[in-house]
């Protein structure tokens, strides 16, 4: 009998209760209160919280937006830059019992309307400049309101059942769509089997992370899990260039730095080799991390990346970890406390199979649901497994490869490939900085594989030679288009289908 792609690391930590998100973030805090919970990194200086700076600032907030009227249960809508009025707003809302909204800073007003109708929010906290026109039709609560209520006197802490909405976040989805993804209290609980089976981390450690105040990545690994085991966050100030990031790494002596792929690839061209003596390995999520670009970390500055896979439905729940490496290829494993699948139509399929990648609905990190659309949230579940929409397959250690989103995979010559599998055997031709693939359609009914790459331009027969010794036939690009850079979103994630777009209008954005 065939063994099954199916993984169970054991069950996971069971959520006490009462339980407050919030509360549970800083309590780890209050045995250290004079501790740096937090440095803001400029060039020349740092701006700095202790823990119980940090702590009475979200408590005060917590005040505030009770004393505007606000009621527990309640959602609020942010729009706030990247500051630290995003952290305070998001986590003095759930210490009150509201339930925060984050939204991106960059979206139009169409986009906020369409965010509004879904989240039917009682109020908006609106940063400075990002005034929408027309304006919501909701009570308004200003950035510099919101400072305000910083000092005022801490409220108590809202607890409750873990199980109840504690924070929204909006993602497209497959659907294109924006869909309003409600997490439980007890998400921020199911976080802590990351800490291991991830991170590593330590109370001790200084996480610097890349990204902006107002990304959930950043709030999630660069925030709230260094604070829930009291260690110090390092956030670079708005607007910092990344080629700075390795002289902030090793001034404030950080020991873990978690980016997005793009970021590394980024610093990387401006910094060949890199001393970070206090730093133990590098964090990557958000996309697929290359191996090329994992192995020229590790040639620059002799330390390692370990990779994370996870959805906006669901915490990260593959990894690798310094204590459990990811096997060459794979995202790593399964976490301890995770149930992870490969599912075909029938169920789990036998091992090395492509399938969907799928968690046990047991998990204490997976959404409540979608706001409002029931059917919707029907949908993403098969019988106990939550359908991530990603393919994958596992192998006999538990070990997942990733071969992309089910929308993504080409159809070669009547082949089903991954493009991550045509990206990788391409990543390191010569003179070739980035590369990615994608189907276009050359004439109706005739659709074949395209391949967009940054760097120095070549010849297309070069290149289909180079390809041609790599790839079988049916995989080998059959279009060559040499870029400026590859389309991505705000947070350095490859955008496919922009490609597929560059192509059909006939404009490919060359260099």
């Amino acid at each position: 009998m065939e063994e099954l792609s199916i993984c169970d690391r054991g069950p996971a930590p069971r959520c006490p209760a009462p339980f407050n998100l919030a509360r549970h973030v800083m309590a780890a805090g209050q045995q250290t209160p004079d501790k740096v919970a937090l440095a803001i990194l400029g060039l020349g200086r740092a701006e700095r919280w202790s823990f119980a700076r940090l702590e009475a600032a979200i408590r005060g907030t917590a005040t505030g937006l009770l004393d505007a009227g606000l009621q527990p249960g309640q959602r609020i809508l942010l729009r706030l830059g990247n500051e630290v009025d995003f952290p305070l707003a998001f986590l003095g809302a759930i210490c009150a019992g509201l339930v925060p909204v984050p939204t991106s800073a960059q979206l139009t007003a169409r986009e906020l309307a369409e965010v509004i109708a879904i989240a039917e929010p009682a109020a908006l906290v609106l940063g400075r400049g990002l005034e929408t026109d027309p304006s919501p039709a909701l009570p308004v609560i200003a950035q510099d309101a919101l400072r305000k209520m910083r000092d005022l006197p801490p409220a108590d802490w809202q607890m409750g059942d873990p199980e109840r909405p504690a924070y929204i976040v909006f993602t497209s989805g497959t659907s294109g769509s924006p869909r309003a993804v409600v997490h439980a209290h007890r998400a921020l609980w199911a976080r802590q089997m990351m800490h291991e089976g991830w991170y590593g981390l330590r109370p001790d450690d200084r996480l610097l992370h890349a990204g902006a105040f107002n990304w959930t990545y950043t709030l999630g690994t660069g925030l709230l899990d260094p604070w829930s085991l009291g260690a110090t966050a390092l956030i670079p100030v708005a607007g910092l260039a990344t080629e700075t990031l390795p002289l902030l790494l090793k001034r404030h002596e950080a020991t873990l730095f978690a980016a997005a792929p793009g970021v590394y690839r980024k610093l990387l061209s401006h910094h060949p080799t890199l001393d970070l003596p206090k730093l133990r390995h590098g964090l990557s999520a958000g996309e697929k991390l290359s191996a090329t670009l994992r192995e020229a970390w590790r040639e620059a500055s002799g330390k390692p990346i370990h990779e994370a896979f996870g959805m906006s439905e669901i915490s990260t729940f593959l990894s690798g970890c310094p204590s459990d490496p990811a096997p060459e290829g794979t995202l790593g494993r399964p976490q301890p406390g995770r149930h992870v699948a490969i599912l075909g139509d029938a169920g789990p399929l036998p091992l090395g199979q492509p399938g969907t990648i799928a968690v046990h609905r047991s998990d204490p990190g997976l959404m409540l649901g979608y706001l409002g659309a029931p059917e919707a949230t029907a949908e993403r579940f098969r019988d106990e497994w939550f359908l991530t929409g990603d393919l994958g397959a596992m192998d006999a250690s538990g070990a997942v490869t990733y071969l992309g989103r089910r929308g993504e995979m080409l159809n070669a010559g009547g082949y089903r490939v991954s493009p991550l599998e045509i990206e990788a055997a391409l990543a390191d031709l010569p003179g070739v900085t980035e590369i990615a693939v994608t189907e276009v359609e050359v004439k109706q009914d005739a659709r074949v594989i395209a391949a967009f790459y940054t760097g120095q331009a070549q010849d297309d027969l070069t290149l289909s030679a180079l390809a041609e010794a790599r790839l079988a036939r049916y995989k080998q690009p059959r279009i060559w288009r040499h870029v400026a850079a590859l389309p991505r979103n705000a947070n350095g994630k490859l955008q496919r289908a922009a490609l597929a777009a560059l192509w059909e209008n006939g404009h490919d954005g060359q260099a």
